[in-house]
């Protein structure tokens, strides 16, 4: 593909919020989400994420799309800002836009305020940032323009707090019974304690930079396994015993709605660990690097998107069953410190090892970002020049 990667970038709001934190940021958990939450964080490895969130107010101190425009600022020189011309395509994919309309890329746009552009919004959940990434990329690979930038972003904190929580507990349910209510039960609960807010950028153009290193892009290759399997993750609906989602339309009158959770996160933990893995890489992998003739000897840094540490093992031993075995030393993650992004996580990635000094012409990096939604995945290979 002829695009490459001319300049990466991250923002991330506020400062590192710790485990022992998160109330005071999310608000108080009452008994049964706090013993949840010991139970989820014990076993994600998250130490640290950032929330756009005052602690001492709660209001919310960036919306979506001011997080993915202060991303796209930090694409050109401390000092600079982008300029008229600087953006002929802006791809934004995010699972968590400020609206429902317009699209997540207008409203970016017009937090950036620089002159006229194509704009394209990308909607998923982890996967809408990669999408956005390979319609910039393919953009400029057939000279449609010289020059896009592609972003992922999450405001995750919005569902996460407890006020949200709240509001979505129909008045009728009495509060034992609020363990088996929808916006209280545990595919809810599991996300709560998961997200985090944050962004990231990329800038794409036709030739390397001038100065110091830029990424090749090799190839970009997305997957769904939708046709055979159902939601997993969802928001806006609610999860029907066939496996079908009724979504928000469905619902007459703003109570039943709320009385549903209908607009919590929500993940069938069940489902996920059956099929996240194996059909997400055991499904995929080994006809993509059939494809791209890829080896696991090619691979000299890994960017795994995984949700929690908890994956970690599942996936290594995947990798062994299918001969396709990368050392965990070539393996880059920053899960602990920044928390699960999202749409925004492997730009969030790419970012700090773009930045640390250790990438070195000619190797290649190898993404991996799966989907739970429907189950979805991409794969990206990048080669540093």
């Amino acid at each position: 593909m002829n695009a490459f990667i001319t300049a990466v970038s991250a923002f991330l709001p506020g400062q590192p919020v710790h485990n022992d934190d998160l109330e005071r940021y999310l608000g108080k958990a009452d008994r049964i989400a706090a013993r949840t939450r010991q139970i989820i964080l014990a076993g994600n490895g998250i130490e640290t994420r950032h929330y756009a969130i005052d602690p001492e107010t709660g209001a919310t101190t960036h919306s979506n799309a001011r997080l993915a425009a202060e991303a796209v600022r930090r694409l050109v020189p401390a000092g600079s800002k982008p300029s008229g011309n600087f953006i002929e395509c802006l791809c934004c994919g995010t699972s968590s836009p400020d609206q429902l309309m317009p699209g997540h890329a207008s409203m970016v746009h017009g937090e950036l305020g620089i002159g006229p552009c194509e704009v394209v919004s990308t909607a998923g959940i982890c996967l809408s940032g990669i999408t956005a990434l390979k319609y910039g990329a393919m953009s400029v690979a057939q000279g449609l323009g010289a020059r896009a930038v592609a972003t992922g972003s999450e405001l995750a904190s919005t569902f996460m707090r407890t006020s949200f929580f709240r509001a979505m507990q129909d008045k009728a349910v009495q509060p034992e019974k609020r363990k088996d209510h929808p916006a209280f039960s545990f595919e809810a609960e599991f996300l709560r304690w998961m997200l985090s807010d944050g962004a990231g950028a990329v800038l794409i153009e036709k030739k390397p930079a001038t100065d110091g290193l830029s990424l090749g892009i090799d190839w970009i290759e997305i997957i769904s396994q939708a046709h055979c399997l159902e939601t997993c993750m969802y928001a806006g609906a609610v999860k029907q015993e066939d496996g079908s989602l009724r979504g928000w339309r469905e619902y007459v009158g703003e109570d039943e709605a709320a009385g549903n959770g209908i607009l919590t996160v929500k993940q069938d933990a069940r489902l996920l660990n059956r099929e996240v893995i194996r059909t997400l890489v055991g499904k995929s992998l080994p006809a993509v690097a059939e494809k791209h003739g890829l080896n696991p000897e090619d691979v000299d840094w890994f960017l795994p998107h995984y949700s929690s540490q908890y994956f970690r093992e599942p996936l290594l031993q995947q990798l062994q069953d299918l001969n396709f075995v990368i050392p965990e030393e070539r393996w880059f993650t920053n899960l602990a410190s920044r928390g699960n992004t999202g749409s925004a996580s492997f730009y969030i990635m790419l970012e700090e090892l773009f930045s640390s000094g250790r990438l070195k012409k000619g190797k290649r990096i190898l993404g991996f970002i799966p989907e739970s939604g429907r189950f979805s995945v991409g794969w990206v290979l990048l080669t540093v020049v």
